[in-house]
């Protein structure tokens, strides 16, 4: 706690809570303990999401994580992450999005290209409860890889995204009563299961009449996640530039980050995948296991390849003895014999009377 300063000046996160937080936190603390949910992963920092989510209110506070438990055992969270979602390359190309990098505070920068977005073509190649569990293993990822990732590069704790909503290139057309649905529910998982996840959103290149869109979908939401975000129509950069340095702002959104063109966004670079080759989901492992798998193959077969070659300089082969039980082939005048003990006999019989010619002469 600071001196003199105000219950309402405190954000409630680590290291910047109140007395009457801290009350709080303490305990929400125990009765998370009294259901079995031990540190980690329920630590003061994710037992405080819940809490700032509903003001430090404990009792609305473990409403909320009751549902959250029963939640996440009605949809087998626990193991979400070895669900295999198998369209996700296809998902990509009428569904743009991926982290890519962090912002000046350290935060996953999070993109949805969701004027790309082609809703008929989606869902022919997935449905959307499959989706959804797809949201539930990236969201569970978030927590359990990229923000470690973003805290021991920032050297402090990082719990909060980045998000922009692009949606150049979309039309009234594409907001249909499927995707108000859609977003709803995917709304609904985030700010009941994992809230305060958000840090800042920014919706990007939105058209004119997008106010009515907005006006419906903000409904859905709480007052603290509306205050988060900010639309913007086309000059957004400016605004984009405060949050993030431009090297690592794609080149779509105004940035010098390369990615039009290229599979960067769908690789998620970042800290946590600084060379874009530690693919955050199981389904995009086999094929760069397999890739491994044969580049190991390669590097035994030339180093066997080496060994044998060092050897045979190192030890050039001698002519073996003659061995009497073995039948090799030899040349006698033009004409292979074998090397049987009978035709030795008759060998060394001919060299005799050669010699004993040789002394007659």
């Amino acid at each position: 706690m600071q001196p003199n300063k105000k219950e309402k000046d405190y954000t409630g996160f680590p290291g910047d809570c109140s007395e009457k937080q801290l009350k709080a936190l303490d305990d929400f603390r125990k009765i998370a303990q009294s259901k079995g949910c031990q540190n980690p992963p329920y630590d003061d920092a994710y037992l405080l999401r819940f809490l700032r989510a509903r003001k430090f209110e404990v009792e609305k506070t473990t409403l909320m994580f009751n549902d959250f438990l029963k939640w996440r055992q009605e949809n087998d969270v626990d193991n979400v992450a070895t669900y295999m979602f198998t369209e996700l390359a296809q998902v990509r190309q009428f569904y743009p999005h991926g982290y890519h990098k962090t912002d000046k505070q350290g935060r996953p920068i999070y993109i949805e290209r969701i004027g790309l977005l082609q809703l008929n073509k989606l869902f022919e190649i997935t449905s959307e409860q499959r989706l959804i569990k797809y949201y539930i293993q990236s969201y569970e990822t978030l927590l359990k890889r990229i923000f470690p990732a973003c805290t021991q590069a920032r050297g402090q704790r990082v719990d909060q995204t980045l998000t922009i909503l692009d949606l150049k290139g979309g039309s009234m057309k594409m907001v249909s009563k499927q995707v108000y649905n859609f977003i709803q529910l995917a709304s609904k998982i985030g700010q009941d299961n994992y809230p305060e996840i958000l840090g800042k959103m920014f919706i990007i290149n939105a058209p004119m009449l997008f106010s009515g869109i907005w006006a419906m979908i903000k409904v859905w939401l709480d007052e603290k996640t509306k205050n988060k975000i900010t639309i913007l129509g086309s000059s957004y950069k400016e605004e984009l530039l405060k949050f993030i340095d431009i090297d690592n702002l794609p080149d779509f959104l105004g940035g010098t980050s390369k990615c039009e063109g290229t599979d960067l966004l769908y690789r998620n670079v970042g800290p946590w995948n600084p060379n874009g080759k530690q693919p955050l989901f199981p389904v995009e492992l086999p094929a760069q296991e397999e890739q491994e798998d044969d580049e190991q193959d390669e590097q035994m077969q030339l180093a066997q390849l080496k060994n044998a070659l060092a050897n045979m300089i190192q030890n050039p082969q001698e002519k073996a003895p003659h061995n009497p039980e073995k039948h090799e082939l030899t040349t006698q005048q033009n004409h292979q014999v074998s090397d049987t003990p009978l035709n030795t006999e008759a060998e060394e019989d001919i060299q005799q009377q050669q010699i004993q010619h040789q002394m007659q002469d």
